[in-house]
């Protein structure tokens, strides 16, 4: 009798395989059956969001607490040379790599992000106390690169939702901090272009003339994306997502203070000129 029953059940599986060989079939990732005979039109990735991040540690350390800690990220970067790519985490799962996050109304972005860890020192403490960031090898990004075109092709992620850790968890994080060179991804076509010079220029010397108050610096930085109450106040949060937001769009001086560049890089990213019209 086991005889005969253990030859019924490799029938069966021969004849589901069978089956699931044939078109219009297939099976779940546990083997149950499933027709695959209709596509739904109305869907897209869950991956809406790239998030790049640097490690503070050494290779060691970061493989160590990328893969034995409660955190996180789908790819790891080495510094060694050339470069190599870990993958930690399918991209089909959710890593814990950006906590409480948020962009533009999204918020918890760990649900619907591509996380990308790069080995990287961050930084050290000058003489003064101020922070040393420390420079990003070209042979690190050569690799970056492909590896996000990959990711963002695939998942058709917008360039605009192509960001920092420190830009979607502004109060308590900064990387990939200032010497991350944004202007190479953009000149690969993978995130925005800078800030128009000659309007940034123009606009800064109206704002040189009468500063906003930090009720208008909060509003801009909120409708560019960032998690910002608008206190009025010039506060702590305030001072944490304006270091994060120069740190990408003014790098040589990344202070939080409200200043007439800032205001005008604000306001030329929250009022982008139309699109050209089509030559019929």
């Amino acid at each position: 009798m086991n005889c005969l029953l253990r030859a019924a059940a490799a029938l069966f599986v021969s004849l589901l395989v069978a089956g699931c060989a044939t078109p219009g079939m297939g099976t779940t990732e546990g083997g149950i059956p499933v027709v695959t005979t209709h596509t739904s039109k109305g869907q897209d990735s869950r991956a809406l969001f790239l998030v790049i991040h640097y490690t503070v540690a050494d290779l060691p350390q970061s493989l160590h607490i990328l893969t034995e800690r409660e955190v996180s990220a789908h790819y790891l970067l080495t510094d060694e040379t050339p470069p190599r790519i870990y993958r930690l985490v399918d991209e089909n799962r959710r890593a814990w790599h950006s906590g409480l996050s948020g962009w533009k109304g999204h918020r918890l972005l760990n649900a619907s992000s591509i996380g990308i860890e790069i080995v990287h020192p961050g930084f050290r403490k000058g003489p003064d106390g101020e922070k040393v960031f420390a420079p990003f090898a070209p042979t690190l990004i050569d690799a970056l690169i492909p590896l996000v075109r990959d990711i963002v092709t695939r998942h058709q992620i917008r360039p605009e939702r192509v960001l920092g850790h420190g830009e979607v968890t502004p109060s308590y994080k900064e990387d990939p901090g200032p010497t991350f060179p944004w202007h190479r991804l953009a000149a690969a076509g993978l995130v925005p272009a800078l800030p128009d010079a000659v309007r940034v220029a123009a606009q800064r010397a109206v704002y040189e003339a009468a500063l906003p108050d930090a009720a208008w610096f909060q509003q801009q930085l909120q409708q560019w994306g960032f998690q910002i109450e608008r206190t009025g106040l010039w506060d702590e949060q305030s001072r944490r997502v304006m270091m994060n937001f120069q740190m990408r769009y003014r790098p040589s001086d990344h202070r939080a203070e409200m200043d007439a560049e800032s205001a005008a890089l604000l306001w030329v990213l929250n009022n982008p000129l139309p699109a050209p019209k089509a030559v019929p």
